[in-house]
């Protein structure tokens, strides 16, 4: 597994796109992340995290407008990812009839529009990414699988799992180790707080409420 600094995501974008796995920092832990359209890439993420295949994977998106192409955005959603996109907030959402459902993603999708060197990468791939949470998803009876916060604790994982992750872009201490803040954004409904994560449940409904949206559920 190569260890990439930062100022080498070019060279994390090119793996991507040659089908590989990559691990990225994020303020929470680092993930694994792929193209979202390969399923053999896809697929090793499911893999080495031991993760089933009917918990499908996050959709990370370098814009919102790419959410608008793709989704069915109700008047709630474009609220939240215009005030809290790009950042830690996943929005659950349906897929518009015309557009191609990634089927590693599910639907409706959980997507998120990241920051920082992960948003980055996802701008330089020039297409959505699938991304998963650098653990085993499920841990044997009696063992615990913190999520990564180090890239030694990515090398760890890879020696431990032999994951054939290609590369690890190290980012230095990963601070918050928590999960994002998910807000399901039904087409025509009100959306929902599902989960309070790194971004505060008042955050998301300031961005329904200030602008004059209706109160989060």
């Amino acid at each position: 597994m190569d260890v990439l600094t930062p100022d080498q995501l070019p060279a994390a974008a090119r793996l991507l796109a040659a089908g590989q796995v990559v691990a990225v920092p994020t303020p929470r832990w680092y993930m694994l992340c792929a193209r979202a359209a390969d399923p053999a890439a896809t697929d090793t993420v499911f893999r080495v995290k031991q993760r089933p295949t009917d918990k499908p994977l996050l959709l990370l998106l370098d814009s919102p407008a790419k959410a608008g192409d793709l989704f069915d955005l109700s008047v709630d959603a474009r609220l939240l990812a215009g005030a809290l996109w790009p950042g830690d907030l996943a929005l659950r959402l349906p897929w518009k009839p015309d557009a191609q459902a990634v089927s590693a993603v599910g639907s409706p999708a959980l997507a998120g529009c990241p920051d920082g060197i992960l948003g980055r990468l996802v701008a330089l791939a020039g297409e959505p990414l699938a991304a998963a949470v650098c653990s085993i998803s499920t841990p044997a009876a009696g063992e615990k699988d913190h999520p990564a916060l180090t890239a030694a604790q990515v090398a760890a994982f890879e020696r431990t799992t032999k994951a054939g992750i290609a590369a690890v872009v190290d980012g230095g201490i990963c601070p918050h180790g928590r999960h994002m803040t998910i807000v399901d954004c039904p087409a025509g409904a009100p959306a929902r707080l599902q989960r309070e994560g790194t971004v505060h449940a008042l955050a998301v409904e300031a961005a329904l409420t200030e602008p004059g949206g209706p109160h989060v559920g």
